[in-house]
């Protein structure tokens, strides 16, 4: 405005401040800031897998990384990228995209994927299934019936079967309040494990647990009454252990998975790493 006003009444700078009642010393104002495109292209990588993060998630991510400026510049720059968890629902398809690098699994404890699936009781009352299932193998690490669940007991599960059978480099799983938790975060940052999320709506991003809940709620919740949680948590236990070592699996031969989860060669839990 002051540089038209100049031009086209032919006065000076000052002239031009003072008619539009505006600072000199603003007008002559040069930012210091420094370049802030790497910074902006690593929160879009961050928001395009981790969708439901806010920019307070965004910045921890960004500070254990190596980043060091402070929390109200990662909130500028996200507002200004349009990551608000609350935009339209077209721009958060596009922030959902599935990633690129996803590769069919070549052993076992290479990718495992983790889902819940809903029944009750006899008497009614509400039950949740914690699945998991290794995609290479089908080897089923754990299965989990529990009234309720919070990030916390996801961790305490995944973390009796990891002892068992070795720790997975990538688990697959969906939007879930559980899953995107600050206990299952830090559990996988700890463990060195990559959480891979399903886009918002897209259950066939996540079609080998899917498969897996088919066929364990035909041949094991739908043929069973459940009268306790106890009696339900045994039968879920037997289930699994034949889905594991006798039940002939299709795609892998009509072999059992037991047979190609390679124990010698599960991996061992790192070093926790300082938070």
């Amino acid at each position: 405005m002051v540089d038209e006003v100049c031009g086209e009444w032919q006065v000076s700078i000052r002239k031009a401040c003072q008619a539009l009642e505006f600072d000199r010393s603003t007008y002559h104002y040069k930012s210091r800031r420094s370049g802030q495109a790497a910074l902006e292209h690593r929160i879009k990588e961050i928001c395009h897998v981790r969708v439901r993060y806010g920019y307070r998630r965004v910045h921890v991510l960004l500070r254990r990384e190596g980043w060091r400026h402070g929390q109200n510049r990662t909130r500028r720059i996200y507002r200004e990228l349009g990551l608000q968890l609350r935009s339209k629902t077209p721009k958060r398809r596009v922030k959902a995209k599935l990633r690129d690098d996803r590769r069919p699994a070549t052993r076992s404890n290479e990718t495992w994927a983790m889902d819940f699936i809903h029944d009750q009781l006899a008497t009614g009352h509400k039950l949740r299934v914690l699945t998991i299932v290794d995609i290479f193998s089908r080897f089923s690490p754990a299965l989990q019936p529990r009234f309720t669940f919070r990030g916390s007991d996801v961790v305490a599960i995944l973390e009796r079967a990891c002892r068992e059978v070795g720790f997975p480099a990538t688990i697959r799983v969906d939007q879930g309040s559980e899953f995107v938790s600050r206990d299952l975060d830090l559990w996988a940052y700890q463990r060195g494990v990559t959480l891979d999320f399903s886009r918002p709506g897209k259950p066939t991003d996540n079609a080998f647990v899917e498969a897996f809940n088919g066929r364990f709620r035909a041949e094991c919740l739908n043929t069973h009454w459940f009268l306790s949680l106890a009696d339900a948590q045994e039968k879920v236990e037997n289930w699994r252990r034949y889905y594991n070592e006798e039940r002939p699996h299709g795609a892998i031969g009509n072999r059992p998975p037991i047979l190609l989860q390679n124990r010698a060669g599960a991996t061992s839990p790192p070093t926790c790493l300082e938070t």
